[in-house]
């Protein structure tokens, strides 16, 4: 399983400016009776290296999905439907296979095989002559839909790192002058091993509320991301930078509290094991918050401002208690 450390802005890979945008690969995994599904998966994607992988049973599609990333399997037949609708059904039935979009395609389906279709979880159903710029639009958006919806994460229900980065390459377009805020909670692991996993979870889940309402009520135009773990981003207008973050700060430490038993509270520190293996005590949760302002273009890509957020989020670390640090020098 990946690692949270593995998909935090600190391991973000540092974009190379002399090296041209990869164009990205749709890979789609078909299978086809009767009818040429990839002909015209050909001519809609061929701007983005449509690949294609080809199979007939329930135990190569699981081979092709554990060797490619596939965008969405392609199910299409002119005759009898009760195998398609089978296999749709083992496809939902599978952990790995049931986020992948699945789309049918018959000429001529009756009612009741489409209403069975939806049922078993397929996410769209073409149908008639498939020659309208229409299927073209449909396939496309079930899967922008997927790739968005796999980018949301489910404790806070907050956009996950594709998404930030995103927002962040959108806002780096624009050209305007925008803040990023990292937010890390300190001694989040710790509380996690003290209180249990359920625990820790509430805690994530009030911080991703705090922020999105504090974001929100400022600065309407703010976004708010949950890269992973306890660890998030803001972007903000660069001018809301102070009360943003005095206010998540003094919100976080008015709550925060109230999420330790009465004991803990009182003294103000739980005892517990650190990643040394000896017993240390943490004190209360606290916030830090790392801030880069992007002014007059300074910043080209999403790698540049990840590195320098990453060292930033150190310092902010280093302090006791719930603090912010904003980076007053020039990129490097």
């Amino acid at each position: 399983m990946q690692s949270i450390e593995s998909i935090t802005l600190e391991n973000w890979p540092v974009s190379d400016e002399s090296r041209p945008p990869r164009q990205q690969c749709c890979h789609f995994a078909i299978r086809q009776r009767g009818v040429s599904l990839d002909f015209h998966l050909e001519q809609y994607f061929r701007h983005e290296r449509p690949s294609f992988h080809y199979f007939e049973t329930f135990d190569q599609l699981v081979t092709i999905c554990h060797r490619y990333p596939v965008n969405a399997i392609v199910i299409g037949s002119k005759g009898e439907f009760h195998q398609e609708l089978a296999l749709v059904q083992a496809i939902k039935d599978n952990i790995l296979l049931s986020i992948v979009p699945v789309i049918l395609y018959h000429p001529n389906p009756d009612k009741n095989t489409m209403i069975a279709a939806f049922e078993n979880g397929v996410e769209d159903f073409i149908y008639g002559e498939w020659v309208d710029r229409l299927v073209e639009v449909r396939i496309g958006r079930v899967m922008k839909r997927s790739r968005r919806d796999l980018s949301v994460n489910p404790s806070t229900m907050l956009p996950g790192p594709g998404l930030i980065e995103a927002e962040i390459n959108r806002q780096l377009q624009l050209t305007e002058h925008f803040a990023v805020c990292y937010a890390d909670l300190d001694n989040f692991k710790a509380y996690n091993d003290y209180y249990g996993y359920v625990y820790g979870d509430k805690i994530i889940q009030l911080t991703g509320r705090l922020l999105r309402d504090i974001v929100f009520d400022l600065c309407r135009e703010g976004f708010v991301g949950h890269i992973a773990g306890d660890d998030f981003m803001c972007v903000i207008p660069a001018d809301q930078v102070e009360p943003v973050c005095r206010w998540i700060i003094k919100c976080f430490d008015a709550f925060i509290p109230y999420r330790y038993e009465q004991v803990d509270r009182d003294r103000g520190y739980i005892e517990t094991v650190n990643r040394r293996g000896v017993r240390e005590q943490f004190p209360l949760l606290s916030i830090s918050i790392a801030v880069i302002i992007n002014q007059d273009g300074e910043f080209k890509h999403v790698g540049e401002l990840s590195k320098m957020l990453a060292d930033l989020k150190k310092v902010a670390k280093a302090k006791d208690g719930s603090n912010y640090v904003i980076e007053r020098r020039r990129k490097y």
